[in-house]
């Protein structure tokens, strides 16, 4: 891992308390040009990573808090019509940016939510025929809260698919959330973070990252897992090739934030719950159902080459 790397995942870490992996799988995420879900309760610093990791990479931040009141233009923006220049004039959304936080993306309904599918899938929106480019990079990080919860509405398939990685924070441990209480605000904390990069650095470190080596008994390894998904009949679908991409990305981007130069198996099943996990869903009761049970069984079912 870079100096650079490694001064993010420890800036990050003393903002977000005992959460060392999930950091290093989010800047993963991040790296392999993805887009990152973070599912969990209230309260346990899901906009607070986002932010730390938007302030430690150096990039133009902003937040979008999705309300069920919400509509598309308040995303992507709206044309006004200027009467000094007899003409409609665009004026850019928040998703203009090169780190968006959707915030509690599913309290929003469908037709919002859907407003962020061609921003993350092409990097750019359309507005009355006319296309506007996002700034490079581009990541949104959303977050979202659990579907029991009263007042959301779940992330159509689509629209999950276009994430990367789901990962989720869970509760400090007792010495972390010691550790939080008696330490400074996080507020604080993150007001004073400086930037470890700059934005042409981070794609440097991107183009870098597609060149880590994945030998063809690795690809091989890839390949069966997303086979033995689509031929059991333990999941409704099996992953797709998009899913495989995503995977492939990701344990890339896992092996050079180890400091390796080429992929190994570990990489692909230290990365495989927050790829497969929000895309598997189980056929029948009985079937492992949270993203962690569902990598077991796959680690377990497939084995390395």
């Amino acid at each position: 891992m870079s100096n650079a790397l490694q001064n993010v995942v420890a800036q990050v870490g003393r903002v977000v308390l005992g959460k060392q992996h999930q950091i290093k799988l989010a800047l993963a995420c991040l790296l392999s040009r993805g887009h990152l879900l973070i599912e969990d309760l209230p309260g346990v610093g899901k906009t607070t990573l986002a932010h730390a990791l938007a302030k430690s990479l150096g990039l133009q931040f902003h937040r979008i808090q999705f309300t069920s009141d919400m509509l598309p233009a308040d995303i992507i923006g709206v044309s006004v019509y200027d009467r000094d220049g007899k003409a409609f004039r665009f004026h850019p959304g928040p998703i203009f940016a090169q780190v968006v936080l959707a915030d509690e993306v599913n309290r929003a309904t469908p037709k919002t939510q859907s407003a962020l599918l061609e921003a993350m899938e092409e990097h750019q929106v359309t507005i009355e025929g006319v296309t506007h480019a996002l700034p490079e990079p581009f990541f949104v990080i959303a977050t979202q809260n659990p579907s029991h919860q009263i007042g959301t509405f779940p992330l159509p398939e689509s629209q999950l698919d276009r994430f990367q990685m789901r990962i989720e924070l869970g509760y400090p441990d007792h010495d972390a959330e010691r550790a939080l209480l008696e330490g400074v605000e996080r507020r604080t904390l993150i007001e004073e973070l400086e930037p470890c990069l700059e934005p042409q650095e981070l794609l440097d470190l991107q183009r870098a990252v597609r060149k880590v080596h994945a030998a063809p008994a690795l690809v091989d390894y890839v390949q069966a897992i997303v086979e033995h998904t689509r031929r059991s009949p333990d999941y409704v679908h099996g992953l797709s090739p998009r899913a495989a991409l995503a995977l492939m990305h990701c344990a890339r981007a896992w092996a050079y934030l180890d400091g390796r130069a080429s992929v190994l198996p570990e990489d692909v099943q230290a990365v495989l719950p927050g790829i497969a996990g929000h895309r598997l869903y189980p056929a029948h009761n009985g079937v492992a159902r949270t993203k962690s049970d569902i990598a077991v069984g796959l680690i377990d079912a497939v084995p390395i080459p």
